[in-house]
């Protein structure tokens, strides 16, 4: 795909940086990879408002571990993704969700160092994510880049232009900015045509990734409507689509209303508008399926406990009907959780919260609604204190949690095995 470059404003310096990387986007060609095509090989496809394999109903449950590819650096650490995989496959979990960046920062974590340098030690860490999750049958979702400065994120990518000499303003010029958006583009390619150390399976190729995510939680200061971080998602979800067409695409973000529907922001928390439109931007046509995150605990912090549970309970269930109804697109509830760090916290509290998030994914999918499944934050193993956040969990030191995990597991797998069942008889009665 073409990328176009408006040269009239930039310095010379500027230019032969945009001249560079946009040839290395055009000849960074790699030697091609096989496609797997083993036990389990189908991609997760769409189909109408709801996911499939092979034609089938797919319906999980599924997690995050955002942290996996920075652990797996340290070959003497990689039990611990293995451990938290195996973990999760006994719950029943078959997807996660999971960085594929590390901007700047320390040369010896940096998955990309500077814009178009990699360090191929920490690519052949999330080498390893990709094959250890096709080993315990899980699926991934990859993430490009931050929309915080955790792991580098869209400051980087700004910091890295200005000290080029390009004239930069804020970090929303992240969306903007030609040069930016071609370091961003340039790394898109480093991931999607990554052939992996350890199995020689091309990213693109392979169906242990079940999704991109074009950025984790867009926002965007500088323009309330939506409309700058459309026609960035619209670019890039066409780059996307230009270099992979096996894997499904979404934009990562928190699903709250803009402009295109007015009155849905009342249903936003204290009328939070942050740059996104779940609708316009969800409806551009290479975005196979859309997201939402749910955090009553840090939007809603005065609240008390049942009115943030209304408060869920209304979020979910607007995004589940503008799915099915406007969008026609499959919906995952991509974050949730809750946070230890909440006053009165127990764990109790966690799991009544989960089994309400849980059961309110579950009713709409059993009613054939948009929803797909959810991702709890975050999973981990022992020993990952420096990655606590509050919303941790252990499943090993959590058994109550643990069973209510495993539970919607089944639920989900059990209503999609009677899905496929109901439209095999459905077919047959066609036919006859």
């Amino acid at each position: 795909m073409a990328t176009y470059i408006n040269l009239s404003h930039l310095s010379w310096g500027a230019i032969f940086i945009a001249i560079s990387l946009y040839m290395s986007l055009l000849g960074n060609c790699v030697c091609e990879a096989r496609v797997y095509r083993g036990k389990g090989c189908a991609f997760v496809r769409t189909k109408g408002s709801h996911f499939v394999i092979n034609g089938s109903p797919f319906l999980f449950n599924g997690f995050n571990a955002y942290w996996m590819m920075n652990v797996a650096i340290d070959p003497s650490e990689r039990h611990k993704v293995s451990q938290v995989l195996q973990d999760a496959a006994n719950a029943g979990l078959s997807v996660c969700r999971t960085w594929a960046f590390a901007d700047g920062g320390h040369a010896d974590n940096a998955l990309q160092i500077s814009p178009g340098v990699y360090n191929e030690r920490v690519f052949q860490g999330l080498d390893f994510v990709v094959a250890e999750a096709r080993k315990y049958g899980l699926r991934l979702i990859l993430s490009f880049v931050n929309n915080y400065k955790d792991f580098g994120g869209r400051s980087q990518y700004v910091e890295w232009a200005r000290n080029s000499g390009v004239h930069i303003k804020n970090d929303d010029d992240f969306y903007t900015n030609p040069i930016v958006k071609v370091y961003y583009k340039n790394h898109v390619q480093r991931v999607i045509t990554r052939i992996n150390t350890i199995n020689n399976i091309a990213y693109r190729h392979d169906p242990t990734i079940m999704a991109w995510e074009l950025i984790n939680e867009p926002r965007c200061q500088a323009d309330d409507s939506g409309r700058t971080v459309n026609g960035w998602v619209q670019e890039m979800a066409l780059f996307v689509k230009s270099l992979d067409r096996y894997h499904l695409l979404e934009i990562g973000m928190e699903g709250f209303y803009g402009d295109t529907m007015p009155k849905r922001k009342q249903i936003n928390p204290n009328n939070y508008q942050v740059g996104t439109d779940f609708i316009s931007n969800n409806l551009i046509w290479e975005i196979d399926f859309a997201t939402i995150h749910a955090y009553p605990d840090q939007w809603l912090p005065r609240e008390d406990e049942d009115s943030q549970m209304v408060f869920m309970r209304r979020w979910m269930w607007s995004h589940f009907k503008d799915s099915r109804t406007i969008l026609k697109k499959p919906l995952v509830i991509a974050e949730f959780g809750k946070s230890s760090k909440d006053p009165n916290y127990n764990i109790n509290k966690r799991d009544s919260y989960m089994k309400a998030v849980y059961r309110n994914i579950y009713m709409d999918a059993r009613g054939g609604g948009a929803v797909g499944g959810g991702l709890v934050w975050q999973l981990q193993a022992d020993g990952m204190g420096s990655y606590g956040d509050g919303y941790e969990i252990i499943l090993s030191d959590s058994p109550s949690t643990d069973h209510i995990i495993s539970q919607q597991s089944h639920a989900m797998t059990t209503l999609s095995h009677l899905l496929r069942i109901r439209r095999h008889h459905h077919a047959n009665r066609t036919h006859i």
